[in-house]
């Protein structure tokens, strides 16, 4: 049986919280109306099939994901699930609260996801019920309350996944130099394609930016951008029938066979032979 808890508010404001506990199909892209939805997994594993490949993922993790992204997951016998949309809560509006801004949504990196530590269940567990009592709770305080209990869910979230990908390595404002970089890849992707252009936006130098992702990962600033693209390629060529020099022009490449090359360097299959894939 499958469990809807539904808030709406005077000025849009939508909330809604979903138990899963059957066999269910969830898949999201932009034809639905939430923005933004977090997935908690309740199975013992759960398979997601995301961007043409298919993974395991164990009991207790959680997705974060946007319109931006394409998935299925599959075999969810069990699992919750929160949608809210900017009305209700604005990630970006709230940044200085939350710092979610670039790496759980609007981030350059494909699909954020993390697994709640053992010590940090019970938080999670907590926090749930109190949601879960606050949408039955009928009264003028409902709205503050829910967005407070949201509030406190994606802080919890933004701290373990913080702690999962090593931004305990670095200094607050370099942690935010970071979540800027990735949310400026994420918007400007198609028409920006160096280090340096986004440097420039962010006041800093190439060198700068370079040195601060040198300490967090192995991949660099400049494979960000260009994973982004790629990423942007196969779905225009998976998800349209747009040609590869609609394509090619829509990235911001000057011609098919320069973006030919690009993909070929990166897929090791050219536009068209993935194409022929799908």
């Amino acid at each position: 049986m499958n469990i809807i808890m539904l808030f709406e508010g005077p000025n849009n404001e939508y909330l809604q919280l979903q138990v899963i506990s059957n066999n269910c199909h969830i898949s999201y892209d932009k034809s639905l109306s939430f923005p933004l939805i977090f997935i908690w997994t309740k199975d013992e594993c759960s398979e997601l099939f995301y961007e043409g490949v298919t993974k395991e993922f164990p009991i207790n993790t959680i997705f974060c994901f946007t319109a931006f992204h394409r998935l299925t997951l599959n075999n969810l016998t069990k699992a919750r699930v929160i949608k809210f949309n900017r009305e209700f809560y604005c990630v970006l509006d709230h940044d200085k609260d939350v710092s979610c801004k670039g790496i759980l949504f609007y981030g350059a990196n494909q699909l954020p996801y993390f697994k709640i530590p053992e010590v940090e269940l019970e938080k999670f567990e907590l926090l749930w019920s109190m949601f879960e009592i606050e949408m039955e709770t009928k009264d003028k305080m409902q709205l503050e309350m829910l967005q407070t209990m949201l509030k406190r869910f994606i802080i919890l979230c933004t701290r373990i996944y913080k702690a999962q990908y090593h931004f305990d390595r670095l200094q607050t404002n370099e942690a935010d130099l970071i979540r800027d970089f990735n949310f400026l890849v994420e918007q400007y992707f198609k028409t920006k394609h160096t280090v340096k252009e986004y440097a420039d936006l962010l006041y800093k130098s190439p060198k700068t930016i370079n040195n601060l992702f040198a300490k967090l990962s192995s991949e660099t600033p400049l494979e960000i951008i260009h994973n982004r693209k790629l990423l942007e390629a196969r779905r225009l060529i998976r998800y349209t029938n747009k040609n590869i020099k609609e394509i090619a022009y829509e990235l911001g490449f000057e011609d098919m066979q320069a973006f030919s090359r690009f993909f070929k360097k990166l897929e090791k299959i050219s536009p068209s032979e993935f194409r022929k894939l799908q």
